[in-house]
């Protein structure tokens, strides 16, 4: 059995990341390594994880840079296996369509084609998922088991958080992404009254600093992303004199989400 699809989705319309979150979530042969508006984190992201292919808007107008700047950053990484450049785009110009050639990517789909969806752009891409899988060298063969492995299933819950704290606005270069991140796959497996202090000795720091970088990962993402998003993909009651959900709140929403889903 080949091995699941790894895309990273690069787009600033809220409603097309959710579209398409959704729609993996019901796929069984593909999986997001993370969603984000910004350059940046899309490079880091890159690097972490190599997904096979990248799903990515040129206009970033609510994140930050650009696709055209991805694409020449991604070229001077030098990556071992370059991801495959799905671009979905509102711009319809000749000139940068030819720029977006030149710098690296290999299909353009118009999001003015009348046959243009969200999900459309993930089903192009699983239609061509044995030629990308068999170019990464690590497809699977006829003899392996159908039972999803612990180690995959593992892999495949933590590339679903990292997507999930990426669409709520929670940045990876935030001290406590990883630490939300660790406590969201440890609820996962198995309700942990403290998580703060066994992520704390995990990592070598106080059960407080831990808690703090958590808590202020979660108020920046309160304090940046619009009210609308958060309500969408937040759907839990919220303190209304606090305005923001607890620490435990917040992973354990994450957790049972997570949970109902597998």
């Amino acid at each position: 059995m080949e091995r699941e699809l790894t895309i990273l989705l690069v787009e600033d319309d809220a409603q097309v990341c959710d579209e398409i979150v959704r729609y993996v979530d019901e796929l069984e042969d593909v999986s997001l390594v993370g969603v984000t508006s910004h350059v940046d984190q899309a490079i880091q992201i890159t690097r972490e994880c190599a997904p096979d292919a990248i799903i990515l808007d040129l206009e970033l107008h609510v994140g930050s840079g650009n696709g055209l700047a991805l694409l020449q950053s991604l070229r001077q990484l030098g990556l071992p296996r370059a991801p495959y450049i799905l671009v979905a785009t509102n711009n319809s110009s000749a000139i940068t369509y030819a720029s977006a050639r030149q710098l690296g990517a290999d299909f353009i789909l118009s999001k003015h084609q009348a046959d243009y969806s969200p999900k459309g752009s993930v089903d192009f891409l699983r239609m061509m998922q044995p030629v990308l899988l068999r170019g990464s060298g690590q497809a699977g063969t006829g003899d392996s088991p159908d039972l999803e492995s612990p180690d995959r299933r593992n892999k495949r819950m933590r590339r679903r958080i990292c997507a999930e704290l990426d669409q709520i606005g929670i940045s990876p270069k935030a001290v406590g992404y990883r630490y939300l991140a660790d406590s969201i796959q440890r609820i996962l497996q198995e309700p942990e009254p403290n998580f703060c202090r066994a992520i704390g000795e995990q990592y070598g720091r106080t059960e407080s600093s831990v808690e703090r970088a958590m808590q202020n990962a979660i108020a920046r993402a309160w304090r940046t992303t619009p009210i609308d998003d958060l309500l969408r993909l937040y759907t839990a009651r919220v303190n209304s004199e606090k305005g923001m959900p607890t620490l435990t709140e917040f992973v354990y929403y994450y957790a049972n989400k997570l949970k109902n889903e597998t």
